[in-house]
């Protein structure tokens, strides 16, 4: 992988990990098109991934501060910040689980082509499309059902094409969540799944010695990777939360509509 190749592909992941038409997805029709993989590097994977847990930091950070700031202050009884860490150690239940026992049976479904990426996004599609016409009565706060129903649907977005930030939060919406607070827990709840993630792909690659490492990539790609995805993850990240507040996400699901049958029909 040259630079222009590690920016393509850091900018891709930046974008689609928040905007709601699914990273893996979309990186498997960039391998596909032009022959880039930064999926079979595992540094490279760790940096992109990483970076957009970075960016996420960045432009979430009053909201963590808040969660951290009442955190570990106890008056008898949860907190508002407790009950949200509450929340989301509970929405990360089922991709965990998934992440445990199912590892492998995921990795198999990511080498199945893109016509199972088309089918999975189609499935994006109706979450987004449903969503949008749907009127439930609305919610104050996320309760700890929700979290777990919310991260029922995370756990479903390991299969390419079905959009993570797309499902959790369409989820949210058809269960009555206020669009407000939707996006702001959906990309938080992600962040310890991919620090999970990144740190079970650090002993892989530990195990798997230098070459691991180093293969298909120099330190400049990596660097260039990195800042690609953290830029393009802030720019995301903070572009997303407008446009759940303004209810626009039908237009991605028919965006994921289109694309998905294109896949299913060429790929």
């Amino acid at each position: 992988m040259n630079t222009i190749e590690a920016i393509l592909m850091g900018l891709l992941q930046g974008l689609t990990e928040y905007l709601p038409v699914s990273s893996s997805g979309h990186l498997a029709i960039a391998g596909a098109l032009f022959g880039v993989d930064g999926e079979s590097n595992l540094m490279f994977t760790i940096a992109v991934h990483v970076a957009t847990v970075l960016s996420t930091l960045v432009i979430l950070w009053h909201e963590i501060a808040w969660i951290f700031k009442g955190l570990f202050r106890w008056n008898g009884s949860l907190n508002a910040e407790q009950r949200y860490a509450l929340a989301i150690v509970v929405s990360m239940i089922p991709v965990g689980i998934v992440g445990v026992f199912f590892k492998d049976y995921v990795e198999e479904i990511f080498g199945a082509g893109l016509f199972v990426v088309g089918c999975c996004l189609l499935v994006t599609a109706a979450l987004l499309i449903f969503s949008y016409y749907a009127r439930p009565r609305q919610k104050e706060n996320i309760s700890l059902k929700d979290a777990f129903i919310i991260g029922l649907a995370q756990a479903v977005a390991v299969l390419p094409g079905v959009s993570r930030s797309g499902s959790t939060i369409a989820t949210g919406l058809l269960l009555g969540n206020k669009k407000e607070s939707l996006a702001q827990f959906s990309f938080l709840m992600v962040i310890p799944p991919i620090l999970g993630e990144a740190l079970l792909d650090v002993m892989k690659m530990m195990k798997g010695g230098a070459e691991a490492v180093t293969a298909g990539i120099g330190t400049w790609p990596l660097v260039a990777g990195f800042v690609a995805a953290f830029i393009s993850g802030c720019l995301a990240c903070k572009w997303m939360i407008g446009i759940v507040r303004k209810g626009k996400l039908i237009y991605f699901g028919i965006y994921c509509a289109i694309v998905g049958l294109l896949l299913i029909i060429f790929g």
